[in-house]
Order: C-alpha cells, then structure tokens, then sequence
C-alpha cells in the first residue's frame, strides 16, 4: 500500500494512495502516525465507507509532519565519503534534523537570506512503524513500516561552522519528505533499489542501495542501541557521491531551480528552489 498525509481546504487528512486517488482516514485515526502498526485488515475495513478525493485536488503533506524522531546517517556511501575527505568510522555516523525543518513534494524548498551554498542531498527515508530499542540486525527490518525519498538539502557554510552538522542541516524549509510512505511488501528488499538525484534534469547523484557502508539493518540495530525508536520516526539513510558542494566548480541551488529524487519503486520527490522571503 501506498499512504499519503494532505491538506484539503483547512484540514489535514492522511489515506490510502490508489488510481489517481487518496481516501480520508482521519475519522477512524486522526493522523498517519496515529494507524502505526499497520493492520491491513483495518484500514481496509475503514476504507470501504471512506471519502476519496483526487490527487489532483489535494495538497500534499510531509509523509509524516511531526516525526518525534528524524534521525539521518551521514557519509553511508563511499563515494560520499571519499569526496567529502572523511575518514573511515567503524559505525554510521548520526546526526539529526527538527520537524520543524519538513516540507512535502511540491512544496518550495527554500534557499535562506544567509547563504547562498544550498545543496542537494538524495536519501532513501525509512519510517519506523513500531516501538524498537535495542533490537537486532536480523530483526530489525520487522520494524519498519515503509519507506519514503528525503531530500537532505544542506546550508553548507553553516554546516561546517564546526565539526557537527545541526545548523546546516535545519533550515525551515530544507527537508523535503514525501511523497508516499510505500509499504514494505511492495518495496521489496531495501537493499536492492538505487537512489538518483536531478537537477534541472541533469542527473547529479546515482548509486545503488546496496552500496551502502552500513545497511539498514546495521543502521536500525545501531541507532535502537543508543535511543528508543517509536512509530512514526524517521531514519534518512545517507547520500550518494556527487552533492554539488564537492563538485569543481561547486554547484548550489539556487531559485528557479527544480531538483528530484527518484527511487524506483519508492517514489519521484520533487520540490522547485525559492529564496527565502
């Protein structure tokens, strides 16, 4: 299944995606988050009697607009990794971002007054689907309730202020989330999708998943160790080589410009850059 969180006239309402339409669900869980677990029985149950409205009239939504937890890995390929000059860790890198910083397909990704070094960062999202601490790698992916593309877009001067990330990577307005939360039983194996960044429809970033140095799973195990995860939190998954700040000359958005990320089988993410009022 495929799920969406939207706006249609003053409310906020999430559903079930299917031919060309999205159900309204909030009568019997007031939001995404609220349904997790998944019970297909359930909301298949709900959605005999549910309104549908057209995709075409709705505005999308963050997948999941206040995730109590994002966290993202950073340097989880070794393209990444190497352009960047990063030296090898023996476990993922973690950084992480504020709901507050969340916007959805289509909407405009924004370029801020104080800064003109935004980047692009293309990532695999996966959304937690129930309570997960101290879980191991073999478990791991039973507790996953699906997958979304992120992008990770970066202020890179105030992300290297210091040696940790957080300002860089919290601009209102940077991380675009959406636009569907697919389900694992159609995604498949995470390990075998690829993830493809373009600007302007240029590809910039392309590179399997299976590249990953520390996969999902490893990912997952690590982060439950340290944190208890619960339903609707999000885990970005890292970035390919090829971000436009490691690039000679660098490349940075700037307005006008239209970037997406395209994971087959997960989703086509795309967001139009615009300067910051």
């Amino acid at each position: 299944m495929k799920f969406a969180t939207y706006r249609i006239g003053t409310r906020t309402a999430w559903g079930v995606v299917e031919d060309g339409g999205v159900s309204d669900l909030t009568a019997r869980w007031a939001d995404l988050r609220s349904a997790l677990p998944f019970d297909s029985a359930a909301i298949a149950e709900a959605g005999r009697n549910a309104p549908v409205h057209r995709l075409a009239d709705v505005t999308l939504a963050p997948v999941i607009p206040d995730p109590g937890k994002i966290l993202c890995v950073g340097h989880n390929y070794e393209s990444h990794r190497v352009e960047t000059g990063r030296d090898k860790t023996e476990h993922p890198s973690i950084f992480t971002r504020f709901a507050d910083s969340l916007i959805a397909h289509e909407a405009p990704l924004i370029r801020p007054r104080v800064s003109t070094m935004l980047d692009y960062e293309g990532e695999l999202l996966v959304v937690i689907g129930r309570d997960c601490y101290d879980v191991g790698e073999a478990d791991a992916l039973s507790y996953v309730a699906g997958y979304s593309c992120f992008n990770d877009a970066s202020v890179r001067d105030w992300q290297r202020h210091t040696k940790q990330f957080t300002p860089g990577k919290n601009f209102p307005g940077t991380g675009a989330f959406g636009p569907y939360l697919v389900t694992p039983d159609e995604v498949g194996d995470p390990a075998l999708l690829s993830v493809t960044t373009r600007l302007n429809g240029e590809v910039m970033q392309s590179q399997p998943t299976a590249e990953m140095l520390f996969p999902i799973p490893t990912v997952i195990a690590y982060i439950s160790a340290f944190t208890r995860l619960s339903p609707g939190d999000i885990i970005a998954t890292g970035t390919p080589g090829g971000v436009g700040g490691m690039r000679t000359p660098p490349v940075w958005m700037k307005a006008g410009d239209r970037v997406e990320i395209d994971i087959p089988g997960v989703g086509l993410l795309a967001n139009t850059v615009t300067d910051q009022a």
